[in-house]
C-alpha cells in the first residue's frame, strides 16, 4: 500500500511540474521565417523551408522584449561531424518596448542564405544570450 502511495504522489508532482512548464513555455518569444514583410500585407510566404537567398525573421511575444541592441546569428550544420558551426552574424537596433519586430535585409546587412543546408537561427541579446532560436532549411 505504501508503494502505491509514493507511486501516486509521484505521478501528481509530475503531472503539476509538465502543466508549470507548457504554461511557462507559452510566454517566451517565438522565432519564425517568412520570404518577407510588408507594412500593408504583413507577412509573406510564411515556412520553415525556404530556398537559397534572403528571408525575413520575425519574433513576436507577449511582453516586451526590453532589447535595444540585438543580434541574429546563423549556425550551419555540419554533416562531417554533426555539430552546428557558426555561419553568420547579423546586428540590430530595436527600441525597448517592441512585441513583434522583423529582421530583414538592409544597408549593413544582407541576411543571405547562400548554400543549401539546416541552419540554427539566433536572436541573441547585447550580451550574446539567447533570447529565441528556430530551426530553418534552405534548399536549392
Amino acid at each position: 500500500m505504501k508503494k502505491l502511495n509514493y507511486l501516486f504522489l509521484l505521478t501528481m508532482i509530475l503531472t503539476f511540474m509538465a502543466m508549470y512548464s507548457s504554461t511557462f513555455a507559452q510566454s517566451e518569444p517565438v522565432m519564425y521565417f517568412c520570404e518577407r514583410y510588408d507594412d500593408y500585407d504583413g507577412e509573406i510566404g510564411v515556412s520553415d523551408r525556404f530556398t537559397t537567398g534572403y528571408i525575413t525573421v520575425m519574433v513576436k511575444s507577449d511582453s516586451e522584449l526590453r532589447l535595444k541592441e540585438v543580434a541574429i546569428q546563423y549556425d550551419k550544420y555540419n554533416e562531417r561531424n554533426g555539430k552546428f558551426e557558426y555561419y553568420k552574424k547579423f546586428y540590430f537596433t530595436i527600441t525597448r518596448d517592441m512585441k513583434y519586430v522583423f529582421f530583414a535585409r538592409n544597408d549593413e546587412s544582407d541576411m543571405e542564405f547562400e548554400e543549401p543546408g539546416f541552419y540554427r537561427v539566433f536572436l541573441l541579446d547585447e550580451d550574446d544570450k539567447t533570447v529565441t532560436s528556430a530551426l530553418i532549411e534552405i534548399i536549392d
